[in-house]
């Protein structure tokens, strides 16, 4: 395996969010919209705006999203967490305090027993977040 990588799915503001996490974590940012596909002049007007695939990529950081929601509908839970791993405490400190902005704290960024970094929280989005910095 080369790589693991968190792929997201939103209920219509994958744009929003993706852009949102370009500005906490900054990289390159590559949408592709519903209204990029031959036969899309024939959808319906809400289904246009939809993003098929978005990709955000700073360096190893790499994080992928979608609003194209199967037929079950969006399942909003605690199954997901992104890991953001770093050995530079003010680098984690700042993505920890962007990531927190319209969102909830769960554990604030503190020492553990292990005398790692550590803490985590829910965006604005729904999506959680788990912060580690190895000292």
């Amino acid at each position: 395996m080369n790589a693991l990588v968190s792929y997201l799915t939103f209920n219509g503001n994958c744009r929003e969010a993706m852009e949102f996490y370009q500005k906490c974590l900054g990289g390159n940012l590559f949408f592709q919209s519903f209204d990029e596909f031959p036969g899309a002049e024939n959808a319906p007007i809400t289904l246009k705006k939809y993003i098929v695939h978005a990709r955000l990529e700073n360096g190893p950081v790499l994080l992928m999203g979608s609003d194209m929601v199967g037929e079950d509908g969006l399942l909003l839970g605690n199954t997901l967490s992104i890991l953001l791993a770093s050995t530079y405490e003010i680098e984690l400190r700042k993505y920890f305090e962007s990531l927190s902005y319209g969102g909830r704290v769960i554990r604030p960024l503190n020492a553990t027993s292990t005398g790692n970094l550590f803490g985590g929280l829910t965006d604005q989005f729904g999506t959680q977040w788990l912060f580690l910095c190895r000292r």
